[in-house]
């Protein structure tokens, strides 16, 4: 009760402070893509997940923990049309402060573009490019509680469309070791532009609010995940009337509380933890899973994840396929190498003799 307690009042007070991003578009949707093939696995957002994964703190800086000091992380994607996306991210433990650190690059490669004018004409090239630089800190409170930070530079190149940003993440995170259960809210996204695209219109960042838990069974090496994003906005729907009436969709209702809303909301997943070395992951993200549904069609797996992981003394290996529709799909490998264990590094704190 007392942890419930503490969590409404969190999202009450992030959803009153950052209300005014309901309700419109916004821009570096890039921010949205899953850094990492756990995350991706897991449906493509979690909080809470259990795991010495550097990665996952990226997405929750409160998760970032001492256990994860020396850790760097390498993970790739190929996407469709030549797209091209790395993510990077080291940590770094202070024991003097007691403080843990966190540096990542987060980077999308879009290829050669046509440039044309109105006409069609072609005038030449240019190279579209989105990048996120973050840093990252959390800290311990008393046994059970911990809260982190992240603060990162935005910036997206699309030709003569230049936009840069600065945001921050916020979390707080509840772990009860004897029970295997993690809660966690965090708020990301909030900021504001320092260069706009085009300099009369200014663009919102895509603010979210989000909460989670996860439960490992006592008995059985099996963990359950629920994430819950858009705390702050419970109507998801965009409704195209006359797309709807052309594709047999049925109508919205917008007005009303339906379960379908409710569930557009959650993302579910479970691992399954094969000895110590093997992972079994799998997701669903029920919002991904209706807005990439083809009406009138089999959608078979759209909406669900799936990973693998090989945990080895000196290397974690992770492999994840995200279904977006019965066609099309993609594959993410990300290498998780603790430094450590190669080359005997310890925290500044430990070489100083603290």
């Amino acid at each position: 009760m007392r942890l419930s307690f503490i969590l409404l009042v969190l999202l009450f007070q992030f959803s009153n402070l950052w209300s005014q991003t309901l309700g419109g578009s916004s821009a570096y949707q890039f921010l949205k893509f899953p850094a990492s093939p756990q995350t991706a696995a897991l449906g493509g957002l979690n909080l809470t997940n259990q795991s010495n994964d550097l990665s996952l703190a990226f997405n929750n800086p409160a998760q970032l923990d001492s256990s994860m000091h020396s850790q760097m992380v390498a993970n790739f994607n190929s996407l469709y049309a030549g797209v091209k996306n790395l993510h990077w991210m080291m940590a770094y433990r202070n024991p003097f402060i007691q403080t843990n650190f966190a540096a990542s690059v987060f980077y999308f490669d879009y290829g050669n573009t046509l440039q044309t004018d109105a006409s069609g004409n072609v005038l030449g090239e240019y190279k579209p490019r989105d990048f996120v630089v973050q840093v990252s800190a959390s800290r311990e409170y008393m046994n059970r509680w911990k809260y982190g930070v992240s603060v990162k530079l935005l910036s997206s190149n699309y030709g003569v469309y230049r936009s840069s940003a600065i945001a921050a993440d916020v979390g707080v995170l509840y772990r009860d070791t004897a029970n295997f259960l993690q809660a966690s809210v965090v708020a990301v996204n909030m900021g504001s532009q320092l260069k706009r695209y085009n300099s009369a219109v200014p663009e919102e960042l895509p603010f979210d609010l989000q909460a989670g838990i996860s439960k490992r069974l006592a008995k059985a090496p099996i963990r359950f995940s629920l994430t819950a994003h858009h705390l702050h906005q419970f109507n998801l729907n965009y409704s195209d009337t006359a797309f709807n009436n052309e594709n047999g969709i049925p109508a919205s209702k917008n007005g009303k509380f339906t379960f379908d809303k409710l569930f557009q909301h959650l993302v579910f997943s479970t691992q399954i933890l094969i000895g110590e070395r093997v992972e079994l992951t799998a997701g669903y993200n029920y919002l991904r899973g209706k807005e990439l549904r083809i009406y009138n069609s089999a959608n078979g797996l759209t909406g669900f994840s799936f990973g693998v992981g090989m945990l080895l003394p000196k290397l974690q290996l992770r492999y994840a396929r995200t279904q977006l529709q019965n066609n099309i799909s993609y594959n993410q490998l990300g290498l998780n190498i603790p430094l450590n264990q190669y080359f005997g590094l310890g925290s500044w704190g430990e070489r100083a003799g603290w």
